[in-house]
């Protein structure tokens, strides 16, 4: 799945990774797994709503989710 258009006048995915980065590290006294879980949980939630609302399909959020899965056991690298 393709990222959104990082020409937007709304801020790019860079700055947004910074600011969850930012927010994340705020999170420190949480274990990591809690930490993963949680997101993991805020991440179905969004991409639910986008799927609801149209934004993305079913078959784009597979794909995204494979892409993440495979990105995150063997790395960027297909």
């Amino acid at each position: 799945m393709s990222p959104p258009d990082p020409g937007r006048a709304d801020g790019t995915i860079e700055e947004c990774v910074d600011d969850i980065d930012e927010f994340v590290a705020t999170l420190a006294k949480y274990p990591e797994t809690v930490l993963a879980f949680a997101l993991r949980v805020h991440l179905g939630a969004l991409l639910r709503a986008l799927t609801e609302r149209g934004v993305f399909t079913r078959e784009q959020v597979t794909e995204f989710v494979r892409d993440l899965a495979r990105e995150t056991l063997h790395g960027h690298d297909r």
